[in-house]
């Protein structure tokens, strides 16, 4: 019987990026950007896994031609292989400290956009369902020194106060969004932002709500009017106060019911 032929042996081939490059012009930002991945996300209720969209960069230096593609998705491969240690807000730094060292770059940056999902019980029924957020998880690295940014939307309901003290029969709600973006200093999770947004806000919003949840929510959001003014000012009041938090901006928005425009408030601290 004839025995397979052995594999042959790869030969060896030239390393074009790592050949020199006499332009004398190094690159700040240099990687992939636009690719999808399943990766697994730690958070305060366990570990979920979500579709992101990646981007993941290092400085080049002047003298080097080109950096190590491959590398930069083997390392989100590695992270999305089962069994492997699920990324969380504050393991970014140690994935940053892995970029640089496998590409021998002087800085490094990794940007995660994806869906968050929260399992939320409704007030009343306590019929459980899903609700998603989208996150932002932006890291960088240069000189040894890591800077993280978590940034998350949280739609919820606003109910406007003067609607409610002019007319006789209600008043006009709304659709509102909080985007928070904070430079933790401890440890910090996704879902604890979330919460911050929703009890500022005149109702929070829920996946499936049955007669008596709708006629909670609806007496809720009544019973809390908010000004985008007075949303923006309640978040960012309890982003100010928290002592895991080192810098913060938050923005309201609301999609207003009775304008075809939207009102806008914003404050920063620090971002």
């Amino acid at each position: 019987m004839n025995q397979p032929e052995s594999p042959r042996l790869l030969m060896p081939m030239p390393d074009v990026q790592s050949a020199a490059d006499h332009r004398e012009l190094a690159i700040d930002h240099v990687g992939i950007r636009g690719l999808r991945y399943p990766l697994p996300i730690a958070d305060r209720d366990g570990v979920q896994t979500t579709i992101a969209d990646c981007s993941v960069f290092v400085a080049l230096p002047a003298e080097r031609k080109g950096t190590h593609m491959s590398r930069l998705v083997a390392l989100l491969e590695e992270r999305a292989m089962p069994g492997a240690a699920p990324i969380a807000v504050d393991t970014l730094p140690g994935l940053l400290d892995t970029l640089v060292a496998r590409l021998d770059a002087p800085a490094g940056r990794l940007e995660l956009a994806f869906p968050f999902f929260v399992r939320k019980s409704a007030p009343v029924s306590g019929i459980a369902s899903l609700l998603d957020y989208q996150v932002r998880l932006v890291g960088e690295i240069a000189q040894a020194r890591h800077a993280v940014t978590v940034t998350v939307a949280v739609p919820v309901t606003s109910l406007c106060p003067s609607s409610k003290e002019l007319a006789d029969y209600g008043a006009h709600n709304q659709r509102s969004e909080v985007t928070m973006s904070v430079r933790p200093r401890g440890h910090l999770f996704i879902a604890d932002l979330v919460r911050v947004a929703e009890e500022e806000a005149s109702a929070e919003l829920f996946g499936i709500l049955k007669r008596a949840d709708e006629k909670f929510v609806t007496e809720r959001a009544y019973d809390n009017p908010r000004f985008v003014e007075d949303l923006v000012r309640g978040v960012a009041a309890r982003l100010r106060d928290d002592p895991r938090i080192e810098a913060f901006a938050v923005e309201a928005e609301n999609f207003e019911s009775i304008h075809n425009h939207s009102a806008y408030a914003r404050i920063a601290r620090g971002l």
